[in-house]
């Protein structure tokens, strides 16, 4: 049944098989792992030209030049494979009403007592929409303050150059203070998250607990009066 789960996940998503629901399918995976392996990537190529402190990373490359080659083209990549994720999920990241509450101290607290089986969490909380947005005006961030870094100078002039170090390190800053955040809630705060980006699927009881809106839907279920 697990295997059948995984084939059912290739092409499709929010379907039950068996014990397990799929939660994202093959394409969305795909471009998940992509996004964050490039980021990675510009990461480590980029810091060893940041500072000379971390200047040992160059060496997996094959030396500062190559890191300076290769991290403008692997932004670029992440660019691209960012965008594909926005187009793909963006029709699900409108924040309710719930997800507003979700959000307050009070909402997130309740969520992480585990205290919300009839609260009305869809597929993505109010958290991993707000993550979803962040992420977004970070990339763009990135983007845009990287294009004036790597072109002649000439092009942009030298305020708008040096502004454009000022974004990127901050949206650098914010963006990889996320990514951390986004690794532990899907691993050590929240067991039985990762397997939906590895495998596509949750078990039941994981959706019942953490997402009981999206649980109700895909199991043909009801909302509480209330809820």
């Amino acid at each position: 049944m697990g295997d059948d789960a995984i084939a059912r996940a290739r092409h499709t998503e929010d379907v039950v098989v068996g014990d397990e629901i799929v939660r994202e399918r093959l394409s969305a995976r795909v471009v998940h792992w992509t996004v964050a392996l490039t980021f990675f990537l510009c990461l480590f190529t980029g810091l060893p030209i940041w500072t000379p402190y971390v200047g040992f990373l160059a060496g997996l490359f094959g030396g500062l030049h190559v890191c300076r080659v290769l991290h403008p083209w692997m932004g670029v990549v992440f660019a691209g494979a960012s965008v594909l994720m926005f187009v793909q999920w963006i029709s699900q990241m409108k924040l309710t009403p719930a997800d507003r509450r979700f959000i307050t101290p009070k909402g997130m607290l309740e969520y992480f007592q585990y205290r919300n089986e009839d609260a009305d969490v869809g597929k993505y909380n109010g958290g991993q929409k707000m993550l979803f947005w962040a992420a977004a005006l970070g990339t763009l961030g990135l983007l845009l303050s990287g294009i004036v870094m790597w072109l002649p100078q000439p092009i942009f002039g030298q305020r708008l150059r040096e502004a454009s170090y000022i974004l990127h390190d901050a949206a650098f800053s914010l963006f990889f203070a996320m990514i951390i955040g986004h690794i532990y809630l899907g691993t050590a705060a929240e067991p039985g998250t990762f397997r939906s980006m590895i495998r596509g699927t949750v078990t039941k009881s994981w959706a019942r607990l953490h997402h009981p809106r999206w649980y109700r839907e895909v199991m043909n279920q009801h909302p509480k009066t209330g809820s």
